[in-house]
């Protein structure tokens, strides 16, 4: 790079099909206007705001509406529930580039949070697209009552990712509808209608699903049945802190309790998203297994956020806690963006839905289950699950770095590129810091770093990127956080 100009690599100019509006070579690079490519001074006290890493790729120019005449629209058209990030500034994304966003002045942003924890190989990513375009110019949509191999070569690709005998596979088009699903099988194969889930879960906003997520946030006030929600075991607010045998015995006073002794399944997730990047305590998962098989009952693993690689250390989430569910659900990172959901089980508790008929139209499209594919050799190609425990420990322990100069932030979790940040005004009462919370989080974006937040109040960053992250993405999310907190 030169005078501000980026020279394309042979291998950005040869993956220029992609992008048929590909900027001319010699033109000042559109996607650095507005970001500084060196470490400059701050003119207010002579520290220097951090830079994002080189990358050599510039996005085509964006022709489209703008971002103000993008939010008319959105007001008046789109439902009001649709709520948005930088209520002042609200950012157009135009484009995106692996673990890069582009907005549509052709401005540069490190993605810290993948889309809510969905983009997994990295924006338009050549092989995912690749596989979409292919699939898309030979067959758009096939219903499943047709054959096609798009749908059985994933669904084998899939099972082969499973440990035991999970290998039967139903698509759905999102998380929600395959924890939906999963619970409705629950209820078939146990004849029992009762399901324990943890409190401050989400598991999505149906009609079953907003039963089993237990935040008053995402609750409407219509009947959610049969759903009782045990302790959560939060190492960081919980009462019992790490002690994950302690949490379990919540789950076996609610089944005596609260049910007839008989119940249809546990639902949670390893490591919960939404709630704030809370990492389930340790030996948690074992002892509720326990519990809930002598009760009748099927364990459910929710690995619509934490699986595919995401925690570095395993492939899955429940894996971390050395456990064996009876269903898997899956979506997010499944197809890096694409509307594509699982639920996978074992053949004999999957006989239960051919009592009755039961279908899904776009369940299994072939340019979804090609995406799907298309991810799997990715990331194992790539070898991105390597690569996520890799930068997300390093990731993590600068984090960690930080939390011992700044009071404000009151623990750092997660593991891989799952990672949580939570603030609070007051170490000892755990008091959250909701607006210093969205300070930081505009300060960072005008930085060039876009994260996510989550947690009951709002005050947790989740940080949840692809998983082509390098350490030095890594170490500029660190050090703009750092420049953003010190001057706070």
């Amino acid at each position: 790079m030169m005078h501000g100009f980026i020279i394309p690599s042979r291998k950005v100019l040869s993956e220029a099909k992609y992008y048929p509006r590909w900027s001319q070579l010699g033109r000042r690079c559109f996607s650095q206007v507005g970001v500084a490519q060196k470490t400059e001074p701050d003119k207010n006290d002579g520290v220097s705001i951090p830079s994002l890493p080189p990358f050599d790729y510039c996005p085509p120019p964006y022709t489209g509406p703008s971002a103000a005449d993008i939010l008319s629209k959105r007001k008046e058209y789109l439902s009001p529930s649709m709520f948005y990030f930088y209520n002042k500034r609200p950012v157009n994304m135009a484009g995106g580039r692996m673990q890069y966003l582009f907005d549509e002045n052709g401005r540069r942003y490190l993605d810290a949070f993948g889309g809510i924890a969905t983009v997994s190989c990295g924006h338009c990513h050549p092989d995912v697209v690749d596989a979409i375009v292919s699939q898309t110019k030979r067959l758009q949509h096939s219903t499943i009552l047709y054959l096609n191999n798009a749908i059985s070569d994933f669904a084998e690709a899939l099972a082969n990712k499973l440990p035991g005998n999970l290998k039967v596979v139903f698509f759905t088009n999102s998380g929600t509808e395959a924890n939906e699903l999963a619970m409705m099988i629950a209820r078939l194969y146990t004849g029992c209608h009762d399901i324990i889930s943890l409190r401050n879960a989400y598991h999505g906003n149906a009609a079953g699903t907003m039963g089993a997520t237990a935040q008053s946030i995402w609750k409407f006030n219509v009947i959610q049945s049969g759903v009782h929600h045990a302790v959560n075991p939060d190492p960081y607010r919980g009462v019992f802190g790490s002690e994950g045998e302690k949490y379990a015995k919540d789950v076996q006073d609610l089944i005596q309790f609260g049910t007839s002794g008989n119940i249809a399944g546990f639902i949670s997730e390893a490591i919960q998203g939404v709630g704030g990047i809370i990492e389930l305590a340790p030996g948690y998962l074992p002892s509720v297994y326990s519990t809930i098989k002598k009760a009748g009952g099927l364990c459910i693993a929710d690995e619509v956020q934490v699986g595919f690689a995401r925690t570095g250390s395993h492939f899955w989430g429940f894996e971390n806690q050395g456990v064996v569910p009876d269903i898997v659900t899956m979506a997010k990172g499944i197809g890096n963006g694409i509307p594509l959901g699982a639920v996978v089980t074992t053949p004999e508790i999957a006989e239960v839905l051919t009592r009755r008929s039961y279908f899904n139209t776009f369940g299994g499209n072939p340019v979804c289950t090609a995406a799907g594919l298309a991810v799997l050799k990715v990331i194992e190609k790539e070898k991105l699950q390597e690569n996520a425990h890799a930068v997300g420990s390093h990731l993590k322990e600068r984090l960690t770095a930080l939390k011992d100069k700044y009071d404000l932030i009151g623990d750092v979790r997660g593991r891989g590129l799952m990672l949580g940040v939570e603030l609070v005004t007051d170490h000892k009462l755990k008091t959250p810091a909701k607006l210093e919370t969205l300070h930081i989080m505009d300060k960072l974006k005008e930085i060039g770093v876009l994260v996510g937040k989550g947690g009951f109040y709002g005050n947790v960053f989740r940080i949840t990127p692809p998983l082509c992250f390098t350490k030095e993405d890594a170490d500029f999310l660190v050090d703009a956080m750092d420049y953003t907190m010190a001057k706070m």
